[in-house]
C-alpha cells in the first residue's frame, strides 16, 4: 500500500533582512531631524512643508521591520516633536506612533529598498499622517480642519522626493551584514 502525501504548504516566504544601525545612529539622526524641523522654518519659511521626523519614523520603521520598535520610535519622536512645536501635546505623538507601527508592519512584508516604492510609501504615509492629525483636531479638539488641499498634495510630493535622497544617505548608517 502506497500512502503518498503531499505537502500543501508553499514555501513562498522570502527572507527580508532586518537592518541594524551603527551605535547612536538612530538617536543622532532623531536629534538632528528635530532640531532642523524646529529651526529651518524660522529662517526658511518654505521649509515648513517638510516633516523630517515623519521621514525618519518611516525610514527606521521600514528598515527595522519590528512593529513594536516602530511603534515606540514613532511615539518618542512624535512626543519630542510635540514638545518643540506649538501643537497640543500628543498630536504628533499619536500620528507618528501609528505611522511607525504601519511602516514596520509593511517593511516586514515587502522589500522597500527601491526608490520608487520608498517615494510611493512616503506619499501614502504623509497622507495617513495628515489624516490622523485632522481626525484628532476635529474629534478631540473640536477644531475645524480641512483634510486635503493643494498644499498638502504638494507637501506629500516634496516629502517623497526628499525621502528618496534622505533614505539613500541613511542607508550609509547601516552596519555591514
Amino acid at each position: 500500500m502506497n500512502n503518498d502525501t503531499f505537502d500543501l504548504r508553499l514555501n513562498t516566504e522570502s527572507h527580508i533582512e532586518v537592518h541594524k544601525f551603527r551605535a547612536g545612529a538612530v538617536v543622532a539622526t532623531m536629534v538632528a531631524a528635530l532640531v532642523l524641523q524646529a529651526l529651518l522654518p524660522v529662517y526658511f519659511p518654505k521649509a515648513a512643508i517638510l516633516d523630517l521626523p515623519l521621514l525618519l519614523t518611516t525610514y527606521f520603521g521600514l528598515s527595522r521591520r519590528n512593529p513594536s520598535t516602530g511603534l515606540l520610535l514613532g511615539m518618542v519622536i512624535g512626543l519630542l516633536q510635540d514638545s518643540l512645536s506649538k501643537s497640543p501635546l500628543g498630536l504628533y505623538g499619536i500620528a507618528k506612533t501609528l505611522i511607525g507601527f504601519i511602516a514596520s508592519s509593511i517593511g516586514g512584508r515587502l522589500d522597500t529598498e527601491h526608490p520608487a516604492s520608498r517615494f510611493a510609501l512616503v506619499i501614502v504615509f504623509f497622507g495617513v499622517h495628515q489624516g490622523v492629525i485632522v481626525l484628532i483636531k476635529r474629534l478631540l479638539l473640536a477644531q475645524p480642519e480641512i483634510w486635503f488641499t493643494m498644499r498638502l498634495g504638494l507637501a506629500a510630493v516634496v516629502n517623497g522626493v526628499v525621502a528618496v535622497g534622505l533614505f539613500f544617505l541613511l542607508d550609509r548608517l547601516r552596519k555591514p551584514s
